[in-house]
């Protein structure tokens, strides 16, 4: 394919197909000197694009958002939310533009997005782009996160702008990044609608969610009780891997349960239910421990945005509301304990995997590396995890595991608690390379995080948690 021939995508838009005042159209901004960092080549074959047009002339065009292939309709969705607490009623997307929709070989709806093109209507005097370092830590982190199987966007492409982003600390490189998306629908979205009390727009709002993602779901009762009950599950897997989202504001919360904006995002690696690394999260609202109660709190957002739509009368809406949001505790404990239950092999687990929890912030233990050696001890060999623990004081713990009802199989355990994770400091590494120029980093993290469970020879330093001069105590947005 050269460079005049487009890039052929069967795009077909229902988000575009909503009235005008559900987004702004636009088309990206070109940038000066694009250059391909990446192709996830597995994620295009899901999609039905071929990776070698990707990486084609055509395809940088298209990826760099220089030029949007035929059947594209660009356009930056309008949403609002509450930002730390705060209520925003304008927001939407600044930095990203949406180019379409697809279908992919499992007839699943996939949004395609450019992440870093240029300034919109909602960028609030900001430049509409992103610095390389943010587009690679997205790229990593998100694709690590469905190596390890939790619902979340993917990163289809990474490019270099040529072009330098100013930032506090100075010019960067700059980066877009390919996002796909179940869809880029957030509890923001509807609030925008509720703010301006267009109950039409709510409605047509939830309508096309309930047909996009939960087709069972009866009315806007039945959706919200969907969502609640994805975001539940979901939020307990990032309990169960250590992850801290880091801005979980409600304009961050995808109405299809995956996990959405990676920004100073990371893996906790000694436990400490308090742990927060985002710079712009000073009160901790955002730490570990917070999250499953900041879950419900943006769920009752988004039962009060749908309180038009609840009920006929507002008593009835909302007596609606409060069933649905009851449910939430019940649903997140559930899969907590089966979580849980998977990485120690007991079952049923909740009272002796509460008390390893607190062993391990008494402790300070790695959070992957403790579970991980459990496969070690249920194959007798107790070291790898004492070591993690001052003396003894595992002791009747592990008595009391190995006394549990449950299999506690190795391999089973193996399966259920990864080797690998994305470690702070290795994703610095590989953004302090990036800047650099030098992509042999990232290319080699990302490949060890794509076999999260599988030991790997050769591998080992990045099964370790940082050293000292190595921990990165603090992340950042890159807006």
């Amino acid at each position: 394919m050269d460079e005049l021939t487009p890039l052929a995508i069967p795009f077909d838009n229902s988000y575009a197909r909503l009235p005008a005042r559900f987004y702004a159209r636009l088309e990206p901004t070109p940038v000066r000197a694009p250059r391909l960092v990446a192709i996830n080549g597995a994620l295009a074959a899901e999609l039905g694009i071929d990776p070698a047009t990707l990486a084609s002339p055509a395809g940088l065009l298209a990826l760099s958002g220089n030029r949007p292939p035929p059947g594209a309709e660009p356009l930056a969705q309008a949403y609002a939310g509450h930002q730390f607490g705060g209520w925003s009623p304008q927001l939407g997307d600044g930095r990203a533009i949406l180019l379409g929709e697809i279908e992919d070989n499992k007839g699943r709806r996939r949004d395609i997005q450019l992440k870093g093109s240029g300034p919109t209507p909602y960028s609030r005097m900001g430049d509409g782009r992103a610095p390389l370092g943010p587009v690679l830590r997205e790229y990593i982190v998100s694709e690590a996160m469905h190596a390890l199987g939790v619902p979340t966007t993917r990163a289809l492409a990474a490019i270099a702008t040529g072009e330098p982003v100013l930032r506090q600390e100075g010019p960067l490189p700059g980066g877009v990044l390919t996002r796909i998306a179940a869809s880029h629908i957030r509890v923001g979205t509807f609030q925008f609608f509720a703010a301006r009390h267009d109950e039409e727009g709510l409605r047509l709002l939830a309508e096309h969610c309930i047909a996009r993602h939960y087709p069972g779901a009866e009315g806007a009762a039945g959706l919200l009780r969907a969502v609640i009950a994805a975001q539940a599950k979901l939020i307990a897997r990032w309990m169960s891997l250590g992850f801290i989202h880091g801005v979980m504001n409600t304009d961050n919360m995808s109405i299809s349960g995956e996990t959405i904006d990676y920004g100073p995002c990371a893996f906790m690696e000694g436990f400490d239910p308090a742990q927060k690394f985002s710079f712009i999260d000073e009160g901790g609202r955002y730490a570990y421990g917070n999250q499953p109660g900041i879950g419900q709190w943006n769920l009752s957002r988004l039962a009060v945005a749908l309180i038009p739509l609840l009920g006929e009368s507002e008593e009835e809406a909302v007596e609606a509301a409060k069933d649905a949001l009851g449910a939430y505790p019940a649903l997140y404990d559930a899969e907590w304990r089966a979580r849980l239950s998977e990485k120690t092999g007991v079952e049923d687990d909740g009272a002796l995997g509460a008390r390893l929890l607190g062993l391990m912030a008494e402790a300070r233990a790695d959070f992957t590396l403790t579970f991980r050696h459990l496969a070690e001890a249920a194959e007798g060999n107790e070291a790898p995890l004492r070591a993690l623990f001052p003396d003894a004081a595992l002791d009747q713990w592990l008595t009391d595991w190995r006394a549990a009802p449950g299999e506690r199989n190795a391999a089973a355990l193996r399966a259920a608690n990864p080797l690998y994770i994305p470690r702070n400091h290795l994703v610095e590494e590989a953004i302090e390379a990036g800047y650099r120029g030098d992509y042999a980093p990232f290319e080699a993290l990302n490949a060890v995080l794509a076999r999260p469970f599988e030991a790997q020879e050769g591998r080992e330093r990045f099964a370790l948690p940082a050293q000292p001069g190595e921990a990165v105590a603090r992340t950042f947005c890159g807006t």
